[in-house]
């Protein structure tokens, strides 16, 4: 029998992958409180979903400044690159490719979060309506301060130094993360971005500060092991804009021609309703790209295979499946039962709801015993 495309090999710039299944960035909130640290669970919990063709790390902190939700962690110290290469060998062990995706959450932040309980920053002095966990309670964001113009350089460097800490602690990659109404996402829109200087008004201005990133981190990584992920249609925590359409139709322009390895789009409302401006083709942005392009947002494995079959898609990104099935590619290709996600252990706890999920041999094994 023939095999679908979704289950063959993939090249995404220089990364070779096995599968175009690609494990989502997914923040579980188990990094140690202390240092902001992965540890054991971690190194298992990856390692058990290498059969991913590519897995993209939950968000990972560029500085204290970028830390907006309890633990979450990091990439900016010496003990937080030594506690990742422990997970990057691991996976590489199991036959598995990782990048890890660098983020700085801008205004979805508070303060106690930050360093000396300072102010989040943000493109402009407009509070988010949006929650975020202090370690104790959902509380809602802090008002942020804006950054002044000459602050941009730091921050660029500050993602400069994390892909360069990335590249210390082993991945194959890094994935620049300009979505879901985070600090690059912030800059990119209209609706948080209030500036009336070089960083805002026009979307060339608006997309400077992410372009400039993207340059920076090309200066540490080759192009080809570099992605980027993109939400110009998506109003997540509080992002909007009054033209998504142009706006996409820009970052794909713009983004084409710089050799990446792919461009990483949620396809509608993030973890909600795959729509976007009636007078968008998602084939035409995925047609004027020069590189990979990764489909995520409410995909099934029906709507997998017709896309990528249909060259709509080159990947596919799972976020919720992965969380409950580790061995997700294998229950994908035998076209079988998943399990079900349990929303209660998502955020913050240990290994239950986490490394315990059964893979599909245990499964059946466990059905059988309870039907003997």
């Amino acid at each position: 029998m023939e095999t679908e495309k979704l289950f063959t090999p993939f090249k995404a710039g220089e990364i070779e992958l096995k599968n175009r299944i690609v494990m989502a960035p997914l923040t579980r909130n188990r990094a140690k409180a202390e240092g902001d640290v992965v540890g054991d669970l971690h190194v298992r919990y990856y390692t058990q979903r290498a059969g991913a063709g590519l897995i993209i790390t939950e968000a990972t902190q560029i500085s204290p400044e970028g830390k907006g939700y309890a633990w979450t962690p990091g990439i900016h110290s010496d003990a937080q690159v030594a506690a990742w290469k422990r997970v990057t060998d691991a996976v590489h062990e199991a036959g598995g490719k990782i990048v890890l995706q660098l983020w700085h959450v801008g205004r979805i932040s508070h303060t106690s979060l930050q360093p000396d309980g300072q102010q989040p920053v943000a493109p402009s002095a407009v509070r988010a309506e949006a929650p975020t966990f202090d370690g104790e309670k959902m509380v809602d964001v802090s008002e942020p301060r804006a950054l002044e113009a000459d602050e941009l350089p730091r921050i660029v460097e500050d993602f400069r130094k994390a892909a360069e800490n990335a590249k210390a602690a082993g991945f194959d990659g890094v994935e620049i993360h300009a979505a879901n109404g985070y600090l690059l996402d912030q800059f990119l829109k209209d609706g948080p971005n209030r500036r009336e200087d070089a960083y805002g008004g026009s979307i060339e201005n608006r997309a400077r500060l992410a372009f400039e990133v993207l340059d920076a981190v090309k200066s540490v990584w080759p192009a080809g092991r570099i992605g980027i992920r993109l939400s110009p249609f998506s109003g997540a925590n509080d992002a909007h804009d009054s033209d998504p359409a142009a706006l996409a139709r820009y970052m794909i322009e713009r983004l084409s021609g710089h050799g990446l390895a792919y461009v990483h789009m949620i396809e509608g409302q993030t973890g909600g309703p795959r729509d976007w401006p009636e007078d968008l083709d998602l084939r035409e942005l995925r047609d004027r790209l020069d590189a990979a392009w990764m489909g995520n947002n409410g995909y099934d494995r029906d709507l997998a295979i017709e896309r990528v079959a249909n060259g709509d898609t080159d990947l596919v990104a799972f976020g919720v499946p992965f969380i409950a099935n580790p061995d997700l590619v294998k229950r994908l290709q035998r076209d079988v039962e998943l399990n079900e996600a349990d929303q209660d252990t998502f955020y913050g706890g240990g290994a239950e709801g986490y490394t315990d999920y059964p893979f599909l041999e245990q499964a059946i094994m466990d059905r059988h015993a309870s039907a003997a």
